[in-house]
């Protein structure tokens, strides 16, 4: 997706729920969505806990945000959070809000949110309860996959294998894939796989990041409950994608994939 100067981003982070060295690629991410005018980061300051945060807040730009404990045991800081997340709502010309946070209590501010016409990104750890991944237009983890390691070819078989039934295995995943490719294929079945990316984006938080993929192909590509077909066209490759017959059907690949091949979702 190409940045729109005209899409205003408001970043609002709960710093206490959230690892402050991911800030670079949060804001690296909502850069290919816009401008990220407001950035606020909210907690007690006074904490030594918090400060990992305070060593990147200046040089990013976020603005901190004070939220005192008013009862030992219990922090301020959501309450603020939301306060300013409706001020904001009303008082800003706001396309996007980002909530960076992997605590549910955000869910309904989410909600409310989402009714009034907003995207809400959000990025939290795999902790993250399923009602607030769910509220978001798109949510994406912020721990780094680990580095598959195995000794030999026979170890590396059995892994992938292993990573092809769990993703099998994922009814909430294959359903949304699926119908995605139903509602965006041609008479034969078969969908271009931007308009499936399009459907997917429209309709749930789904990032194929999250399953280890760099690319929606990619993961399309590893279960084979779908059939794709790559087809060079002009200057970048057109990649197709349909459901498989029962038990599944071999990758069809045209033409290899190139360094243009972006028909992917843009983030």
């Amino acid at each position: 997706m190409t940045p729109s100067h005209t899409n205003s981003i408001a970043l609002l982070i709960d710093a206490d729920n959230a690892p402050a060295g991911k800030i670079d690629f949060i804001l690296s991410e909502l850069a290919s969505h816009g401008v990220v005018n407001i950035r606020r980061a909210y907690g007690n300051w006074t904490k030594s806990d918090l400060a990992a945060w305070i060593k990147v807040l200046h040089e990013h730009s976020i603005q901190p945000m004070q939220s005192f404990d008013l009862v030992k045991g219990k922090n301020a800081t959501d309450m603020a959070l939301v306060i300013d997340a409706m001020d904001l709502l009303y008082t800003k010309k706001l396309n996007t809000f980002c909530l960076v946070s992997s605590d549910s209590d955000f869910t309904p501010l989410i909600q409310r949110l989402r009714a009034d016409g907003k995207e809400v990104f959000g990025f939290g750890e795999q902790k993250t309860p399923e009602p607030f991944i769910a509220a978001c237009t798109r949510f994406i983890y912020l721990e780094e996959k680990p580095a598959k390691t195995s000794p030999g070819a026979k170890a590396k078989t059995e892994t992938k294998l292993q990573t092809v039934q769990n993703l099998k295995s994922n009814t909430k995943l294959v359903n949304t894939l699926r119908n995605a490719v139903k509602a965006s294929a041609d008479e034969e079945g078969w969908a271009n796989l931007s308009n499936i990316a399009n459907r997917i984006n429209n309709e749930s938080p789904l990032d194929h990041r999250t399953y280890g993929f760099k690319k929606l192909g990619d993961l399309f590509e590893a279960i084979d409950l779908f059939e794709v077909t790559r087809e060079k066209s002009a200057n970048h490759t057109v990649i197709s994608v349909r459901i498989a017959k029962v038990g599944g059907k071999k990758v069809k690949v045209k033409a290899p994939p190139t360094e243009d091949d972006d028909m992917d979702i843009p983030f």
